[in-house]
């Protein structure tokens, strides 16, 4: 793998650590199956695109499409909390709506983003983009996960927790279970527009449908990470599922330009199967290696 197409998968990796994050929230803080990923994705990237062409600071229009973001989660966990949809169902409902809200925002298929500032600009000087931009977004990452860490130590991310592991026991300590799931959903799919916001502005434009998989993505980086990594310490925890993103998309990239598998860019739903499915079966392979192998006795006792 040549250095370009290595820091080209570490860029990618890492915005959709962002993604990761938010996923690992939803599926694992709070076990709400959410499938709100694959439109808050391109909702985020869709605001911060449209904001950014009409002449925004490219850090605000980052922030608005976190909002957005928020909002998209919101409404799924207001169907499920207050309308009593079922979780899956809500975030399909709310994934479905998407597509067309941000085709509303767009005004078009996609947008470009060429020629226009990014919250890249500032850093990047002619020849360097291809190390400086990965640079950045390992600072905004490790902001974030660092933010992340400290607000689940905090009272209120010690209540999100206590709702997704054992939401009776959450209530009986005075716990407004109801509200803790709408803020957790917010919080993860506006870590996921952020993802969102930053890959627009690394590929040169917005697209509708660059959400397709999205959460196939970010839920094969937690399972990776959580292989790779396991571990029942949060900070250990929120490391390797950044750590899991940014080997999926290394995994991905080494896949594709090994040329003796003869795979190709169309290939790249069914590498991610199949990094899912090993990384799903490696836990239990490894649990059946650490069984101690009992030794057999004679069935006559021991010999004189």
């Amino acid at each position: 793998m040549s250095m370009l197409s290595f820091m080209g998968a570490l860029e990618i990796g890492l915005i959709f650590a962002l993604v990761a994050l938010g996923v690992w929230i939803s599926f694992r803080v709070l076990d709400f199956p959410d499938l709100t990923a694959d439109g808050s994705f391109p909702l985020g990237g869709a605001v911060a695109a449209v904001l950014i062409v009409s002449g925004w600071n490219p850090w605000l229009s980052c922030l608005i499409a976190m909002l957005a973001g928020a909002a998209a989660g919101l409404l799924t966990g207001w169907l499920n909390v207050r309308l009593g949809i079922l979780q899956l169902l809500a975030s399909i409902l709310t994934m479905i709506a998407l597509y067309s809200i941000n085709l509303r925002i767009m005004g078009a298929p996609n947008i470009p983003l060429l020629g226009e500032p990014t919250v890249f600009m500032p850093f990047v000087g002619e020849n360097d983009a291809y190390w400086v931009q990965p640079l950045v977004l390992a600072g905004i990452v490790l902001l974030v996960k660092l933010m992340l860490d400290w607000f689940f130590s905090s009272q209120m991310g010690l209540a999100l927790r206590a709702t997704g592991a054992n939401p009776r026991m959450a209530r009986a300590q005075g716990v407004h279970t109801g509200r803790v799931v709408l803020g957790g959903m917010a919080l993860s799919n506006a870590l996921i527009a952020l993802g969102g916001a930053l890959y627009v502005q690394t590929q040169g434009g917005a697209d509708v449908s660059m959400g397709l998989g999205t959460i196939v993505i970010g839920l094969a980086a937690v399972i990776i990470g959580e292989t790779l990594m396991p571990s029942r310490t949060l900070y250990i925890i929120t490391l390797a599922t950044v750590v899991g993103a940014v080997m999926y998309r290394l995994f991905i990239a080494l896949a594709l330009e090994a040329d003796f598998i003869g795979l190709k860019a169309q290939d790249l739903n069914l590498i991610t199967a199949v990094l899912v499915a090993v990384a799903l079966v490696l836990p239990r392979l490894k649990a059946k290696w650490r069984k101690p192998v009992k030794s057999a006795k004679p069935a006559g006792g021991s010999q004189p």
